[in-house]
Formats: structure tokens, C-alpha cells, sequence
């Protein structure tokens, strides 16, 4: 589960960093080629923390440790709950549920 949500979160980052004037960004973003090149900028760096989030998970998975994996799942499912709030209700299911249901996951094999 945990690398499942640093693959969409590396998904995300290639979206917005490299796709998002393209025809496969301006179709799952519902924008107009106008206001995707007037926003490119901005999503590049939001890409750029998508990769962050991505790199994290995945060294605390590389290095088998449960903190990071914990740190890293909570600081998406912050950012899923307010981009649901501020931008789109979609991220909710894209990015917040995902690390929700992971960080149960974790909670019931740590505490069960």
C-alpha cells in the first residue's frame, strides 16, 4: 500500500511537472491550453512536492522504517484534504483516501 501511494504520488509529479500542456494533462485536468500555460509554473513545483512526497515514502520503505512511512502518509493526507478543500473534491479520493486506508492499515497491524 505504501508503494502504491508513492507510485501515484510519482504519477502526479510527472503530470504536473512535464504533462501538464499536453493533451493527457489538459484532458485530466479539464483545463483549456490557455490556462495551462498560464498555471505551468505553479504546477511544476507542485509536481516537485508530489516527488518529495513520493521520495519519502519510498525511503522509509527502502529502509523499513515505520516512522517515515507514518510522517510522510500523514503530510499526504494533510495536503489530499486540503487540496480536496481548496481545489478539487476528486483529490479527497486521489490522494487523501489512499493514505487514509494506508495509515489504518498501519494502525491496526501496529496496534492490534
Amino acid at each position: 500500500m505504501v508503494l502504491f501511494c508513492a507510485l501515484s504520488h510519482v504519477g502526479f509529479m510527472i503530470l504536473e511537472m512535464f504533462l501538464w500542456t499536453r493533451p493527457l494533462g489538459l484532458k485530466i485536468f479539464h483545463m483549456t491550453p490557455a490556462a495551462a500555460e498560464a498555471t505551468k509554473v505553479l504546477a511544476s513545483n507542485q509536481g516537485l512536492y508530489n516527488g518529495f512526497l513520493a521520495a519519502g515514502l519510498l525511503w522509509g520503505f527502502l529502509g523499513r522504517n515505520y516512522e517515515i512511512h507514518l510522517f510522510f502518509l500523514i503530510c499526504i493526507l494533510i495536503a489530499g484534504l486540503w487540496g480536496g478543500y481548496t481545489a478539487s473534491p476528486t483529490i479527497y479520493f486521489v490522494q487523501a483516501l489512499p493514505a487514509l486506508i494506508t495509515l489504518g492499515v498501519f494502525a491496526f497491524i501496529m496496534y492490534a
